[in-house]
């Protein structure tokens, strides 16, 4: 009996010690401070800015003056007077088709007139001597004029065998070969004037009432990365496409070099009409499905502490974005940093990050 009861009293000993040494634990514990420490961020200040409005557009690259060039009548190529991709001036002959017939013609229809205009002259001395009828001067006159009308007709047909440059420009790759047979329409080449180009491209029809001949236009095109090229938009369509409610527009370039017709161009349209708004550094802004997030520094307390705000954003431009509602002009936002943060987390602010 004395036995169990030794047993009982070193058991009580040993859960006491135990005890003990957890509740010296538990109060050493909770002397301690578990808050995190500051987390450290870049922070900029959120700026009012004056930002015209712009609108973004694509288009195609075509010149002021550029053809298909074409045959207006069928036969043979017999010569070839220009290589690919030269320049030629303004009535330049470049192709011409078979034209013996024409010119057999019109050696006779010369040979006609000849014979027409003797005997006009003959008879114009006759009549006057009354030597013979006005109905024979009346017909030798109109002899006269159909030689000059047959042959002018002829004329006409051989120019339709020879195909001129219509303006001075430059001449694209040639599809056709001495011998070829072409028939009126056939591709032959083109001809593009590259000293001054024009942009053509489509807009929503919303925005008709803020565009106006005489705006100033940014253009981009991969042809010349890095460069951004000054156009001015020169008109706009009389009425908008039925099936796409697009209105079309057209804007001249102002330097043309480096680029060729064909080529695909990016533009920002200045509507000249400045707005004042919130910009902060594009880097500051979280996006997320549930919505885009800005973290705004407190620092009225002892501690700089965040809170996150849902915010509304609009374009973005060198760096910055705008803020279109969650942030007002002189908040400081946090720029860098933003994923070790939550809502009244403490921060400190890294004076090095820059933006």
């Amino acid at each position: 009996m004395r036995g169990y009861f030794v047993a009982i009293a070193l058991l009580l000993a040993i859960l006491g010690s135990i005890a003990a040494y957890y509740y010296k634990q538990t109060m050493a514990a909770s002397g301690m401070h578990f808050t995190p420490p500051p987390v450290s961020v870049g922070a900029a200040v959120a700026q009012a800015a004056t930002w015209s409005t712009r609108l973004d557009a694509i288009g195609t690259i075509t010149a002021a003056r550029g053809v298909e060039l074409s045959s207006e009548a069928s036969g043979e190529i017999i010569a070839i007077n220009v290589k690919s991709g030269s320049q030629v001036s303004a009535g330049k002959l470049l192709i011409t088709l078979n034209d013996r017939v024409e010119q057999a013609s019109k050696e006779r229809q010369i040979a006609n007139l000849e014979l027409a205009k003797l005997l006009f002259e003959r008879d114009s001395k006759l009549v006057k001597q009354k030597s013979i009828p006005e109905s024979q001067y009346d017909r030798s006159k109109a002899d006269l004029d159909g030689a000059i009308a047959q042959l002018a007709e002829t004329e006409a047909r051989l120019d339709n065998k020879r195909v001129q440059a219509p303006f001075a420009g430059t001449i694209g790759i040639i599809h056709v070969k001495v011998g070829d047979y072409v028939k009126p329409g056939d591709k032959i080449t083109t001809l593009q004037d590259l000293s001054e180009l024009e942009i053509d491209f489509t807009v929503p029809e919303r925005n008709f009432p803020m565009l106006r001949p005489g705006l100033d236009i940014l253009v981009k095109s991969s042809a010349l990365p890095g460069r951004q090229l000054n156009a001015t938009l020169q008109a706009l369509d009389s009425m908008v496409e039925s099936s796409t409610r697009n209105l079309l527009l057209r804007a001249s370039l102002a330097d043309a070099d480096g680029l060729l017709p064909g080529m695909f161009a990016e533009l920002s349209i200045d509507l000249d009409n400045p707005i004042t708004l919130v910009t902060v550094p594009e880097t500051a802004v979280s996006y997320s499905l549930s919505g885009n997030i800005v973290y705004v520094i407190d620092d009225t307390g002892d501690t700089r502490t965040v809170s996150p705000r849902v915010v509304t954003v609009g374009d973005s431009r060198d760096g910055l974005i705008a803020i279109l509602d969650g942030v007002e002009a002189g908040e400081i936002v946090v720029s860098a940093g933003q994923n070790k943060l939550f809502r009244g987390a403490t921060v400190t602010v890294d004076e090095s990050v820059k933006f």
